[in-house]
C-alpha cells in the first residue's frame, strides 16, 4: 500500500509561490523595466505587406514560431503540473521556447518530477531545464544537473541567480561563495549550453562579462519591473525580520532595458534573453529592437494558464499580433531589421 507522503517544505514553497503570484500583488511599485523610455518611431508608409512579416527565428539552434520565451515558473505540484502541461500544448502549436521552475524538488523527491516532465506534449520545442546555481553549494554537482536535463529531455539548462530571494526567503539558501568557479566547471562538463538568468533583479554588464568568460553560452537578464521575488517571498515569510526585509528590498533591482544595453556592449552576439517586466508584445518589440533575440514573460501566461488553454493561445495570438503590428508600423519586415534600423528612439 502506498502511504500519502506529506508535502516537503520545498514543495509548500512551491505552492506557496504560485498562490502568491496569481492572487497577491507582487509586481515592482516604483522600478520600472526601463521600456518605457523608449518609443517607436512611426512609419507611416511601410512598403511592406503586413502578413508577409517574418517572426522566425533561430536561437541555441532551434528554430522559434516568434521570439518568445515561456519563462520559467512552476513545478512541483498537482497545480504547477496542470499549468505546465497547458504551456507545453501551447508552446507546441506556437513554436515558442520554453522553460519550467526550479526542478532542485524533482531531485529531492522524484516522484514530483512528472510535474516537469512536458516533451511528451511538445517534442519540437526549445525547452528549458532549471535549477538555482547556489544548489551547487548544497549538494547538487553535474550528476544531479544531469538528471534534471534528462527528466525534461532539455535542450538547455538555466541556472538562476537569485540572491535577494535566498536573503528574503526564510529558509533561503545564501551561501553564494566560490559559485563562479563550480559554474565555469559545470559548463565544461554538460552536454548541453548553460543559460545564467537572474529572477528579476538583472544581470549587470560586468557580471555577464564574468558569467560569459566562464563559458555560459547565453543570458537571460531578468530585470526588475515585473514580478518581485522579494515581495513574494516577504508575503510568505512567518517572521517580522522576513516580512520587512521584503518590503524594503521589493524595488531592488537593475531595469531590464539597462540589463539589455549593458550585456550588448559586453558581447554583441552572445545569445540573449530579455524578462523582466515585459507586459505585452509592444514591450517585447523594444526589448527586441534594443538588442535581445528572445522576449521572455512570466506571469501572464502564468494567469493565461491558470485559466485555460484558449485563454493561453488567445495571449499569444494577441503577443504575436503586437510585435507584428510594431514593427509594420516602423517599416521592419524581419527581426534583423528591427534590430538594426534605428527604429528604437531614447525619450528625453
Amino acid at each position: 500500500m502506498n502511504l500519502p507522503i506529506s508535502p516537503s517544505q520545498t514543495e509548500t514553497r512551491k505552492a506557496d509561490h504560485l498562490r502568491i503570484c496569481l492572487e497577491e500583488d507582487v509586481q515592482f511599485r516604483e522600478t520600472t523595466s526601463g521600456l518605457d523610455r523608449y518609443r517607436f518611431t512611426h512609419c507611416c508608409l511601410p512598403e511592406i505587406d503586413r502578413t508577409s512579416i517574418d517572426l522566425t527565428s533561430i536561437f541555441l539552434g532551434k528554430r522559434l514560431g516568434a521570439p518568445l520565451l515561456i519563462s520559467s515558473m512552476t513545478g512541483g505540484t498537482e497545480l504547477a503540473q496542470t499549468i505546465n502541461y497547458r504551456l507545453a500544448d501551447v508552446a507546441q502549436k506556437y513554436k515558442l521556447a520554453m522553460g519550467v521552475g526550479s526542478q532542485r524538488i524533482a531531485i529531492e523527491n522524484p516522484q514530483l518530477g512528472a510535474t516537469f516532465a512536458v516533451r511528451d506534449r511538445a517534442p519540437d520545442i526549445l525547452l528549458f531545464a532549471n535549477i538555482g546555481a547556489v544548489q551547487l553549494n548544497y549538494n547538487f554537482g553535474l550528476e544531479q544537473c544531469q538528471r534534471i536535463i534528462d527528466l525534461l529531455e532539455a535542450d538547455a539548462l538555466i541556472l538562476h541567480l537569485n540572491p535577494l530571494q535566498e536573503c528574503v526567503q526564510t529558509e533561503g539558501d545564501t551561501n553564494f561563495k566560490g559559485l563562479l568557479d563550480k559554474i565555469a566547471k559545470l559548463c565544461g562538463e554538460l552536454a548541453v549550453p548553460v543559460i545564467a538568468k537572474e529572477v528579476g533583479n538583472g544581470i549587470s554588464a560586468a557580471m555577464a562579462k564574468k558569467l560569459l568568460a566562464a563559458g555560459v553560452a547565453a543570458i537571460d537578464v531578468a530585470g526588475a519591473g515585473g514580478t518581485s521575488w522579494a515581495k513574494i517571498e516577504g508575503e510568505r515569510a512567518k517572521d517580522a525580520k522576513q516580512r520587512r526585509l521584503g518590503a524594503t528590498f521589493a524595488d531592488w533591482g537593475i531595469p531590464t532595458a539597462e540589463c539589455i544595453v549593458g550585456v550588448r556592449k559586453v558581447s554583441s552576439e552572445v545569445p540573449l534573453i530579455a524578462s523582466g517586466g515585459l507586459q505585452n508584445g509592444l514591450d517585447a518589440a523594444k526589448a527586441l529592437a534594443l538588442g535581445a533575440d528572445v522576449a521572455g514573460l512570466a506571469r501572464p501566461f502564468l494567469q493565461a494558464a491558470a485559466q485555460s488553454v484558449s485563454a493561453l493561445e488567445m495571449l499569444v495570438e494577441v503577443l504575436i499580433a503586437e510585435i507584428a503590428t510594431a514593427m509594420f508600423c516602423t517599416g521592419c519586415a524581419n527581426l534583423y531589421e528591427l534590430k538594426h534600423s534605428g527604429v528604437l528612439e531614447t525619450l528625453r
